[in-house]
């Protein structure tokens, strides 16, 4: 086991190099499979937990925040325990909640990050947030709003870091250089969608987290159990969705390769690809999000493969990519 622990890019806080994503919670896992799996990431070292408001597949919006909540009112340092990331951007609908245009909608209005803030902390059962991001860019609602919302939270003691999800290049700068107007922080991360089979984020969005200094965060870091061994489960009799074997087969040549590749070395399709993200030193923490406790420590083995040029090569050869960063992937 080589769980390390990174700075947040240019920040001070320590998060471990693995991030145990929750959306799977009160979804295809119940509440005591998902205390086992949280206790257990702990005791294998994993401090960085990320979850959001609008999880809660299965049930309501909400759900795994509260999933998390009822987690750390057990008790036992578990919250003090945590380097805790959520989210806010999009509608979170709860049974006992009456409609309201702000709620139901989609925005990083002012007035619904506070609102919203508040009904996280209250599911969450915790004080505060130490990494609060923006779900999604709201290019309709001026930054000046937005940033004000989240240094007031900061100066009450309920926002620590705050971070960006699904933002281009150009959105990370200018979020950036409005915070330093107001003298604020900034951005702290990024979390993005990043894998060996999507890597438009080396275009413009990975230049931007290195020039402003922030971690970033890969979202499906295996595609979506593309880049598990689909092939090979497969092959073993396991169902797929329809939209899954759609996917497969419209990539079957690289997963082939890249399958054969693994076989070679002696290591797990899914272990590759997460040290292939880790290998990155611009990334701070791919995220995973094991439906089980077998699952949370079988990823552990990506953080103990060291891959050689050779090894790295062959999977730019199989994945790749958009051709390096911006302008220089497509001009002179």
């Amino acid at each position: 086991m080589a769980i390390e622990y990174k700075h947040l890019g240019k920040h001070g806080v320590l998060v471990s190099n693995l991030c145990l994503g929750t959306m799977n919670f009160g979804w295809h896992t119940g509440p005591e499979e998902s205390f086992k799996i949280m206790d257990r990431a702990l005791e294998l070292g994993i401090n960085f937990f990320d979850t959001a408001d609008v999880y809660g597949r299965g049930g309501q919006q909400g759900d795994t925040e509260e999933i998390l909540g009822r987690w750390f009112a057990q008790g036992g340092s578990r919250r003090d325990a945590v380097i805790l990331a959520t989210k806010v951007f999009n509608p979170v609908r709860r049974k006992a909640n009456l409609p309201e245009p702000n709620t139901d909608r989609r925005s990083l209005s002012a007035y619904k990050i506070r609102k919203h803030c508040e009904g996280s902390l209250q599911r969450l059962q915790t004080d505060h947030i130490d990494l609060y991001q923006m779900h999604h860019v709201d290019r309709d609602c001026p930054w000046d709003e937005t940033w004000q919302a989240f240094e007031q939270l900061g100066n009450q003691g309920k926002v620590v870091y705050v971070g960006s999800s699904n933002f281009a290049g150009w959105d990370i700068a200018t979020a950036c250089q409005e915070a330093s107007k107001r003298g604020l922080m900034g951005l702290s991360s990024e979390q993005s969608i990043y894998h060996l089979n999507n890597r438009m984020v080396e275009l413009e969005v990975i230049p931007a987290c290195r020039h402003y200094g922030l971690g970033l965060i890969p979202w499906s870091p295996l595609g979506g159990g593309l880049l598990g061994g689909a092939l090979e489960k497969l092959e073993s009799g396991r169902r797929a969705s329809e939209e899954a074997l759609k996917e497969i087969n419209q990539n079957r040549p690289r997963l082939e390769q890249f399958e054969a590749l693994c076989k070679k070395l002696g290591e797990p399709p899914a272990a590759v690809a997460l040290a292939w993200l880790l290998h990155n030193p611009i990334v701070t923490a791919p995220i995973i999000g094991p439906r089980t406790i077998e699952q949370l420590e079988s990823t552990l083995r990506a953080t103990e493969i060291a891959l050689n040029e050779e090894m790295l090569k062959r999977l730019d050869e199989i994945f790749p990519g958009p051709g390096g960063e911006a302008p220089q992937a497509y001009a002179w």
